[in-house]
């Protein structure tokens, strides 16, 4: 007869690891399934589910039988690893789309020291421009303008509708458009 996980338990927590193991293999796949929903991948599934089980390990001398079921509280911990996985994801994913300074410069076709400086020198001025964007207009225009992103994906990163999407593109262009202007007679009643 084998063991119940509260036995498991127990035994894990006076250090045995012929029980942990058993505990581990008992649910590898109920967490698994857990991990693969919320990545869709079985290389990210298998990385969340080994995740799940270190923390496992962290916190069992925090579960408590008489709160519930094991895998009840096991569920959760997975879940909740999953759900900071995606979050830490998405956090990053808005950094890289949201830095102006990680526009990439095409290579110049016209040849010398001035063409260079001078694309150089743009390229600039449209990152202060996208510095200068509320932050609302400026991450879809990232996205969709320089990423290149279709509008469906920048409303699925950014968590917003379709039409929220468009409306401030459509905006944020508008906007960009004059600052840039603006900013390039001022250079020009320089010169």
């Amino acid at each position: 007869m084998s063991a119940s996980d509260n036995d498991l338990v127990r035994r894990c927590r006076e250090g045995s690891e012929s029980a942990w193991h058993e505990l581990v293999t008992r649910h590898t796949r109920r967490v698994f399934g857990v991990a693969y929903r919320f990545c869709g991948r079985g290389d990210e599934a298998e990385d969340l589910t080994q995740e799940v089980f270190v923390k496992v390990y962290q916190k069992l001398d925090r579960y408590r039988d008489q709160d519930g079921a094991f895998t009840t509280w096991l569920t959760a911990i997975a879940r909740n690893q999953a759900i900071d996985l995606y979050r830490r994801r998405r956090e990053e994913r808005l950094r890289r789309v949201d830095d102006p300074e990680r526009i990439e410069v095409a290579p110049s076709r016209a040849r010398g020291q001035q063409a260079d400086m001078e694309r150089e020198e743009r390229v600039e001025l449209v990152r202060s421009g996208l510095r200068a964007l509320p932050r609302d207009l400026r991450e879809p225009l990232m996205l969709c303008d320089i990423r290149g992103l279709s509008y469906d994906e920048a409303a699925k990163t950014l968590e917003i509708p379709l039409g929220t999407v468009k409306s401030r593109i459509n905006r944020g262009r508008l906007e960009l458009a004059r600052r840039l202007m603006g900013r390039r007679q001022a250079m020009e009643r320089i010169r």
